[in-house]
């Protein structure tokens, strides 16, 4: 039985550790033993240990390393590790690494130390291999919807990710704290009338959100009965320059903050938006929408054009950067009139196979088998 040693250090919990999740489990039922190394910040491994599967916390990559056995063994990591630490696992243990970042305006110098370097979508297996590199695993390792999570209440809470190295950070993080016990009043999340478009999403600079609704919210606003519902949370310059894109809006755009219970708020929208495409790798909570029924728009674009099915899982519209949002304002101004919303888990069964768990186990067989076999 091999025996994996996968490493996810990350302190928050993004789309990459609600896919280190599954993969973990999807490993462990295709055969193999789990050691999964990870920060001991996150709580989303709380209930994952089960036969099959071991959770070690640790902080840093030099704890890792004092952790990891000292007979040579297998190294899979998710989280960005640095070329020194992968060297030095590498002079003992077989170290294959995921690549959770398309390679667009990013080096694969951190890359190369691995073994086999796997990524997420097509899009990203073409990025790779397009830098040369030639360690690159074949196959797109799509990730599924992980929506079991049935965390708290949908409440507003802070939109703020508090860096704790910055002094801003922890000022406005505090401030904002402060303000919320004021007004001890918990204000419960409630659909308005009209269509309902949300975001469910860290509020960080891949997603682009800022440059997407400095061209789509002025058209959002001309349509009186669309709503914009904010679920994420992001550093305080990706919150304030998001603040202010969505500044025609006004009070039809509301940030809710992070929510651990997604599957709750999924079923309560219309549509799901994506961010600008070209520095998203896969896009997580795109298949967790769909897997909730609720259908998406997206840019057509890869990676999305890989997880939504154009007419079927949701629509998709053409770049707005390419012409000034014509194309979505076209569509918004179908949806709004009573074009068809389509059920994904009806009109997309076939393609949303494809993000299933049995997929995802079948693709971890076969990872197995690729991992088993590396010198």
């Amino acid at each position: 039985m091999l025996h994996v040693h996968h490493v996810n250090l990350q302190p928050i919990a993004g789309g990459g550790e609600v896919y280190t999740r599954a993969l973990t489990r999807a490993l462990a039922d295709a055969g193999a033993q789990v050691s999964l190394y990870a920060n001991p910040a996150v709580r989303l491994w709380d209930d994952l240990a089960a036969p099959g599967i071991q959770v070690l916390r640790v902080r840093n990559e030099r704890e890792l390393l004092d952790r990891l056995p000292r007979e040579p063994s297998l190294v899979l990591t998710q989280s960005p590790i640095s070329p020194h630490c992968i060297e030095r696992m590498a002079e003992r243990h077989r170290v294959a690494g995921f690549a959770h970042m398309p390679m667009i305006q990013r080096s694969v110098d951190s890359l190369r130390g691995y073994h086999l370097v796997i990524t997420v979508s097509r899009y990203c297996v073409d990025l790779l291999r397009a830098t040369g590199l030639p360690q690159v695993y074949p196959e797109p390792f799509y990730g599924m919807a992980d929506i079991d999570r049935v965390g708290a209440a949908v409440i507003r809470r802070s939109p703020y990710m508090v860096d704790r190295r910055k002094f801003r950070d922890v000022l406005i993080g505090g401030l904002d704290t402060v303000a919320r016990v004021a007004h001890r009043d918990v204000e419960k999340f409630e659909r308005r009338p009209g269509l309902t478009l949300g975001l469910v999403s860290l509020i960080a600079p891949i997603k682009q959100f800022p440059a997407l609704f400095s061209i789509l919210a002025p058209i959002l606003a001309r349509q009186r009965e669309v709503t914009l519902e904010i679920f994420g949370a992001g550093g305080y310059a990706q919150v304030r320059d998001l603040r202010r894109a969505l500044a025609p809006l006004g009070n039809r755009a509301r940030f809710w903050g992070y929510q651990t219970g997604v599957g709750k708020v999924y079923p309560q929208l219309d549509y799901l938006m994506t961010g600008l495409p070209e520095k998203e790798a896969l896009g997580l909570n795109v298949l967790e929408a769909q897997s909730c029924g609720t259908p998406v728009l997206a840019p057509d674009a890869p990676p999305f054009t890989e997880t939504v099915l154009d007419g079927a899982s949701g629509y998709l519209y053409r770049d707005p950067r390419t012409d000034a949002g014509r194309h979505f304002e076209n569509l918004l101004a179908e949806l709004v009139g009573g074009r068809a919303r389509p059920d994904p888990r009806i009109s997309a069964r076939e393609h949303l196979a494809k993000f299933s768990y049995p997929a995802l186990v079948e693709r971890a067989r076969a990872l197995i088998a690729a991992l088993s076999q590396l010198e």
